[in-house]
């Protein structure tokens, strides 16, 4: 039958992903607007939202973090055309931005002493295989595979080598093992819900030792640059951003912060998340189509959540029409109102992507569920 209740907030997008509760666009009001950047309120506004997220993430206090422009992408970018190069280097995919690095690192910078570990959607490569005394770059939380490293066990404490993280969609959702990584990277758009264009990149000493006694043999862009003859520049590190941001995404990811630290801060924020898997997993245990792409109950997200559908007699179809078929579960969804962009990532096998990071209400995922059910019988009928 089809269900009567509606989330109240029907925003599952993996991203931009939900605001917080309660948000409105009163939450800009304390906006620095028509003024530079670069002025005394401008800079402390950035400079605000700098400390906030070192406060929340519980960041070391030799760690330093600044705001990257092009999103957590271009945060990334900025880590591997400055620090890459110096030794040889392992690489790890099992989705699509892995994937992107790898060309990165390849076709890209055109380094040669690589090693590339990958896995096919829903699994993750063998981490053991991982040389930690040559650089290592990974995405903590795969986006469009639903698929995580379960820790940072795997990671040598006494490593040589640099390890680079993109963890755009575990940052405030879950625990990094902050001793382990030397660059970690994410955007404002995902756990938090802000807004997009920004990212974060946060360097260890360890990584800034490397600035300042490598120099990488390629041109680097202006927007990529971490150091100043020579030097580390510590300025774009205290406030001082490569570029003009937007300071209403600086007022707006300010309120997610503010937000996050009123409800408990980190642990609060990871028990959200955890919770709202939860609700997921005990509907998927007793569900007769749905699956999770992520194989191993360990590395499944806890953000963003792909689904699979193990009907059989989904698994009959072809390709094409396994795609069409999910493709119009989600135009159902969209179309009654009750989940918006939960469609899967366009290179992932065909299923759902729900996100249920910290800013999604235990409340609507409920509502939600049901739903599920009733999209797939009415694209199973028709």
């Amino acid at each position: 039958m089809k269900p009567t209740s509606k989330p109240q907030r029907p925003f599952f997008s993996s991203g931009p992903c939900a605001k917080r509760p309660g948000w409105t666009t009163a939450a800009l009001d304390g906006v620095c607007a028509g003024r530079s950047h670069r002025s005394k309120p401008g800079k402390a506004k950035i400079t605000e939202a700098l400390n906030l997220s070192r406060a929340v993430l519980g960041l070391p206090d030799d760690y330093h973090i600044a705001i990257m422009p092009g999103s957590d992408t271009g945060a990334v970018e900025a880590a591997l055309w400055s620090l890459l190069g110096e030794r040889g280097v392992d690489v790890l995919a099992w989705e699509s931005f892995g994937e992107g690095w790898v060309t990165d690192i390849v076709k890209q910078l055109k380094l040669t002493d690589v090693n590339v570990y990958k896995a096919g959607y829903g699994e993750l490569p063998d981490l053991s295989k991982v040389d930690c005394n040559r650089d290592v770059v990974f995405t903590w939380n795969g986006t469009t595979s639903g698929v995580r490293v379960p820790n940072g066990d795997w990671i040598a404490a006494d490593r040589q080598g640099l390890t680079i993280c993109d963890a755009t969609s575990a940052a405030f959702a879950m625990d990094l093992p902050w001793s382990k990584l030397d660059v970690v990277t994410y955007s404002w758009q995902k756990v938090l819900g802000g807004e997009g264009a920004h990212g974060i990149l946060i360097l260890s000493p360890r990584a800034v030792q490397r600035l300042e006694s490598y120099t990488p043999p390629w041109p680097l862009p202006k927007l990529f640059r971490l150091t100043a003859k020579g030097k580390f520049a510590a300025g774009i590190f205290q406030g001082d951003t490569i570029n003009t941001p937007s300071m209403l995404c600086v007022e707006d990811y300010l309120d997610a912060l503010r937000w996050a630290e009123s409800i408990g801060g980190l642990p609060a924020l990871i028990q959200r998340c955890d919770s709202n898997f939860g609700l997921i997993a005990d509907w998927v245990a007793q569900s007769n189509w749905a699956g999770f792409l992520a194989q191993a109950p360990e590395s499944r997200s806890t953000t963003s959540v792909c689904l699979s559908v193990v009907d059989p007699a989904f698994q009959k179809l072809s390709p094409e029409e396994q795609a069409a078929f999910t493709k119009k579960l989600a135009a159902l969804l969209d179309k009654e109102g009750v989940a918006y962009d939960i469609g899967g990532y366009r290179d992932a096998p065909p299923g759902l992507r729900i996100w249920a990071g910290a800013t999604v209400e235990a409340d609507d995922l409920r509502a939600l569920l049901p739903w599920l059910d009733w999209a797939y019988a009415e694209a199973a009928a028709a």
